[in-house]
């Protein structure tokens, strides 16, 4: 198979959370891009993995399904990737369910605390933009640069929607071990999102925090990602062989709302093989054996 037909991106978002292509569309955009497979990766939410398989199926595209959970780190951001989920399973519907409940309680307050901000944003224009996907930032973002109250996504997150930001809102999120016992129990891989956002500078710090997870069932460690440095990269990659994790990749696609990095590629430079696809799928036979 040509080279070209053998790339991979196992972080995409799609409308179904604070994505800007429907799961339809981002399919047919990574076939138009060339890509063998994909992983739908919708922050706290699987509404968007049925029909992107379905579309992936008619195309022939390979389309994994996955999710994001957020996942309760007080030192820094921490995201787990769970990739071959079974996006019916009762026990992972419910507490999504939990998360999206949370998650609408904290928009109204962020609303309220922008408009304390004096700027003039109404619920329903962030909900018309979200279509019938999740509301999240980004969603708040993009309304305050179309209404002129930023120059940018990056500026509005920079200076308002940002963590610790003056309407930041926290929101609800799992602890490690029960966020990767979700994805472990409804068929899944669990990998470690862009580590960079742990906020972990010292690299015997992020080793004991992986260990630690890995003893929970963590599986694998996302090396690739548009927002690593050269030096993140060398290092994750170290972590993940020397600790025997399955190393992944992605471009923790958006589409609009993250301008420059683009489908497949990132920035430019990302080109994951498709042998990455291939040891994903064997460390779920060999979990699962015998289940």
């Amino acid at each position: 198979m040509a080279e070209s037909m053998s790339r991979v991106d196992l972080h995409v978002h799609t409308t179904a959370s604070d994505g800007t292509m429907s799961p339809t569309e981002v399919v047919r955009y990574a076939k138009e891009k060339g890509l063998r497979a994909m992983a739908i990766t919708d922050h706290d939410t699987v509404e968007g993995i049925e029909e992107g398989v379905q579309e992936g199926e008619r195309l022939n595209l390979e389309v994994i399904p996955g999710v994001e959970l957020s996942v309760d780190f007080p030192k820094g951001t921490m995201h787990l990737l769970g990739y071959y989920i079974d996006p019916n399973c009762a026990e992972l519907a419910d507490k999504l369910v939990v998360v999206q409940q949370a998650r609408a309680e904290r928009n109204i307050k962020m609303i309220k605390k922008l408009q304390g901000l004096g700027i003039e944003i109404d619920f329903s224009e962030v909900k018309k933009f979200s279509e019938h996907g999740q509301i999240g930032r980004p969603h708040f973002a993009y309304i305050m640069v179309q209404n002129g109250y930023a120059r940018n996504i990056q500026d509005a997150f920079d200076r308002f929607l940002c963590k610790g930001g003056p309407a930041y809102v926290e929101k609800l999120k799992f602890p490690p071990e029960e966020a990767i016992g979700f994805i472990i129990k409804a068929g899944g891989i669990a990998v470690l999102a862009h580590p960079f956002t742990l906020n972990q500078p010292k690299e015997k710090e992020l080793e004991d925090l992986v260990v630690e997870l890995k003893e929970k069932g963590l599986e694998g460690i996302e090396v690739y990602h548009p927002e690593h440095t050269e030096g993140q990269k060398r290092f994750y990659r170290y972590l993940a062989q020397r600790h025997g994790l399955f190393i992944s990749g992605g471009s923790d696609f958006h589409g609009l709302t993250k301008g420059g990095v683009d489908l497949g590629n990132g920035y430019g430079d990302m080109g994951l093989p498709y042998s990455m696809v291939e040891e994903l799928k064997t460390r779920r036979r060999v979990r699962f054996a015998g289940i």
